[in-house]
């Protein structure tokens, strides 16, 4: 049996150059802008799929983290005005004098609404004008005094014929203040009652008999005269509706005939002209106020039951109508009604009617971030319904709740055709695939952006030319060869893979932008790969302050770290903390206790509850790992406790599983561990190590704390080799390791790492299964074998108590093998 020879990685493979074959410029000046987007030729094409299709349900959504560039991307392929939905129409709302609570609405094609609202302000001003005008005239004067003739004389006539009837028959028709009386006469002379009583009986029997027949013929006359009042006044309206009308009709004249291509407003108009009609009396008395001329336009205002509400106006838009919605709320996506203070009451009209986001994009493009339309209560439901029901219906929330029970506006639906373009990241796109029956009926179009794309020459020489677009848009300083270079350096290291670089877009403008700044600062013209590194650096200064008290803490020995010597039991993993966009690595220490016990791991961060699903399911890997290696055949007489010490928070991830199963080992051998080298990667139950995130961070985490101690040579760490693609490492690290100082080293089966952390031979079995007895497997199965042999001594001796003691001793300890701990990869 021969050890395995493990050789640390060359500094060559720490590091990947970006390749220089294709960057063939001395700076992007001499470069042609990116006119398309880099590595996002699934998103374009769906995106131009989804534009095309006008088929009902199939509006977008735009997959991507925030920042990798979806507004650029859809303000791109927007901008090539697509196809509108339908042609782009004025939308206005008027009053429906019906039923005014349900005002119309009106389509006109593009431009129109805003004419016909000043065409109406301006009929309303010479009405102002004009009617009293014709109230005035002569003509009207004339006609109201031949009326009011006409009554005075039949009245005249009648009681001229009555009085005439009466003088014949000795009785005078008297007019007094009060109204018209009877009295007796003689010699067309008024008799006093002293006279009257003076004449003879028959006489006067006579003439009361006249004057009662007379007044019967009174009161019939008196009775005409309210009818003969109504038909003055009906002749009176009758006249003036004929004025108002000849004038209505001089002023609507012009209207008619310019929109008679749209029956709806010839409908709207002629609903005019027959309230102006009847309503004209509000036109005549606003010229009793002595209503000088200029102050026409603004009185006509005060007319508002005329005035047409523009909500829409497309008038001079090229193309198809394309709206960004920042503040998608209810009433900013389907409109709303708005309400004036008015002797303490809230009042409204068909002229407070305000127009939503998507009565703007109507016929085109509407474009809204998915989250801010969710975190807006009603909004993603009102926007459901608008596009499920193909209108756009303007209501409280209290109405589509059914929560009022006072009369308010109902305006009339628009008709929608729009097409709806969502952004947001895979989780909430999925979240909502899943939940939502409705969602995968209405965006049936998904466009997921690239996070990253190969690192090849072609696509570094693309890269370079998108640097030079963004340098561009922001006004930047060019960039020389090899600052390009490392800007894509650093791209691949943000995505933590040396074979691809990032295509985050908010990410490289500001590498971009910070870079000029340093240049700036230093009085360049241009920015260097130098400027680059310091633009870097200082990015991660700004936010490492929480990193340095950490190595502060392992440095002060609050934190228990050992960077020299061997310990059984003890070894270093390794972890990631995650703080916003800044993330940085820390070695934390793991100790393992075996004792004879029933064949349990208890994972004491699982057992406080500080462990997360992936640490335990890592743990329940490397119990069967040891089960299946060292008790296949016979029970694991193995009591174990792991335990990341001086841990005070949750952890997660299954990254330290290498780590926790070496230290285990350790433990059950009697084997130390080398603490000048760090371990992080998963095992699989067959012993292979498998790939872990944040690799850089980790190693540079360790390699800082020893670099701290002073580097002595042999300190290294220790990661999967499936990881090797993964690093993109700090120049300090990459040269300490040019230099001998620093080591790494990577691994595929989990007996590479016993080996390297041991200093022994894993050991091979033998044809019978048995290991070398000085190799690390063979000292493990000699100890199990002897606790074994010691279990059953005590049984035999015991009669079975001792090992039913120590089974519910090992059962209440939590024996179950689970863990809840980890290192966050």
């Amino acid at each position: 049996m021969t050890e395995r020879s493990l050789t640390p990685l060359p500094p060559e493979a720490l590091y990947r150059r970006c390749p220089l074959d294709g960057l063939d410029f001395e700076t992007t000046s001499d470069l042609e802008p990116l006119g398309e987007h880099l590595g996002q030729e699934r998103a374009v094409d769906a995106l131009r799929f989804g534009l095309a299709m006008h088929h009902e349900g199939y509006n977008l959504f735009l997959l991507g983290s925030p920042g990798v560039g979806k507004r650029e991307l859809l303000r791109d392929l927007l901008g090539e005005r697509p196809e509108p939905l339908a042609e782009p129409r004025d939308w206005c709302y008027v009053n429906n004098f019906d039923e005014p609570h349900k005002p119309r609405v009106l389509s006109l094609p593009a431009g129109k609404g805003r004419e016909l609202a000043a065409d109406m302000l301006r009929a309303v001003e010479e009405l102002l004008v004009s009617i009293p005008a014709a109230f005035q005239s002569e003509e009207y004067q004339a006609e109201v005094q031949e009326l009011a003739d006409e009554f005075a004389r039949r009245e005249q006539e009648a009681f001229q014929a009555l009085g005439d009837r009466a003088r014949a028959q000795g009785v005078a028709l008297i007019r007094t203040p009060s109204g018209y009386t009877l009295a007796p006469t003689r010699d067309d002379k008024v008799l006093s009652p002293a006279e009257f009583e003076a004449l003879p009986e028959e006489e006067r029997k006579r003439l009361l008999e006249v004057i009662e027949a007379l007044k019967e013929e009174l009161k019939s006359v008196v009775r005409q005269i309210p009818r003969w009042v109504r038909e003055g006044r009906e002749k009176l309206r009758a006249l003036n509706r004929e004025y108002s009308t000849l004038v209505i009709d001089q002023a609507f004249e012009e209207l008619l005939n310019k929109y008679r291509q749209l029956p709806a407003v010839l409908e709207y108009l002629e609903a005019v002209k027959r309230h102006v009609a009847d309503n004209v009396e509000a036109f005549r008395q606003a010229a009793g106020e002595d209503l000088p001329p200029e102050a026409a336009p603004l009185k006509a205002r005060e007319f508002r039951q005329y005035a047409v509400n523009v909500v829409v106006d497309n008038g001079g838009r090229q193309g198809a109508p394309v709206i960004w919605e920042d503040h998608p709320s209810y009433g900013n996506l389907l409109g709303r009604i708005e309400h004036i203070a008015h002797q303490g009451t809230l009042v409204t009209d068909f002229g407070l009617i305000r127009a939503g986001a998507l009565h703007h994009a109507n016929g085109g493009y509407l474009v809204l971030d998915a989250a801010k339309v969710l975190a807006h209560p009603f909004a993603w439901e009102g926007l459901k319904r608008a596009l499920r029901c193909g209108e756009i219906r303007i209501q409280s929330v209290e109405q589509w709740l059914s929560f009022a029970s006072t009369i308010q506006l109902e305006p009339e639906p628009v008709p929608l055709r729009v097409k709806v373009v969502l952004t947001g990241d895979r989780l909430l796109y999925y979240l909502l695939q899943h939940y939502d029956p409705e969602f995968g009926q209405l965006f049936k179009v998904a466009a997921d952006m690239a996070e990253e794309t190969p690192l090849t020459p072609e696509n570094a020489a693309l890269y370079a030319r998108l640097v030079r677009a963004l340098v561009d848009r922001y006004g930047l300083l060019p960039f020389t060869r090899d600052g390009v270079a490392r800007v894509v350096e650093q791209c691949a290291r943000r995505v933590e893979d040396a074979e691809k670089v990032s295509l985050h877009l908010g990410y490289l403008a500001d590498l971009l932008r910070e870079s000029d700044y340093v240049a700036r600062s230093r009085g360049r013209d241009r920015v260097g790969a130098e400027e680059v590194r310091a633009a870097v650096a200082a990015a991660i200064h700004r936010l490492d302050q929480v990193a340095e008290r950490v190595r502060e803490n392992i440095l002060r020995d609050i934190q228990l770290v050992d960077t020299a010597g061997a310990v059984v039991g003890q070894i270093n993993g390794l972890a990631v903390y995650q703080l916003g966009q800044f993330a940085f690595g820390k070695p934390s220490r793991i100790t393992a206790t075996t004792r004879m016990g029933s064949g349990g791991v208890i994972d004491i961060e699982r057992e406080a509850r500080l462990g997360g699903r992936i640490h335990s399911k890592g743990v329940m890997i490397l119990s069967s790992f040891l089960a299946s290696r060292y008790a296949a055949d016979r029970p694991l007489s193995l009591t174990a406790t792991l335990a990341f010490e001086q841990s005070y928070g949750g952890v997660d991830g299954d990254s330290a599983s290498v780590a926790e199963l070496a230290v285990l080992i350790s433990s059950l051998s009697g084997l130390p561990v080398r603490q000048d080298l760090a371990v992080t990667g998963s095992v699989n139950q067959l012993g292979q190590v498998q790939a872990i995130g944040g690799v850089n961070e980790k190693i540079e985490g360790f390699f800082d704390v020893c670099a701290a101690r002073g580097l002595t040579g042999t300190q290294g760490v220790v990661i999967p080799a499936a990881n090797r693609v993964h690093l993109m490492l700090r120049d300090d690290v990459v040269e300490a390791v040019r230099a001998g100082k620093f080591a790494i080293y990577a691994i595929t089966h989990v007996d590479e790492a016993l080996e390297l952390l041991l200093g022994a031979p894993a050991g091979e079995p033998d044809a019978e299964g048995r290991y070398p007895p000085e190799s690390i497997n063979g000292r493990v199965v000699a100890r199990l074998e002897e606790w074994a042999k010691r279990r059953r001594k005590f049984s035999a001796e015991d009669g079975g108590k001792g090992a039913a003691e120590e089974e519910g001793e090992n059962s209440e300890g939590g024996e179950e093998p689970t863990g809840g701990g980890g290192d966050g990869g």
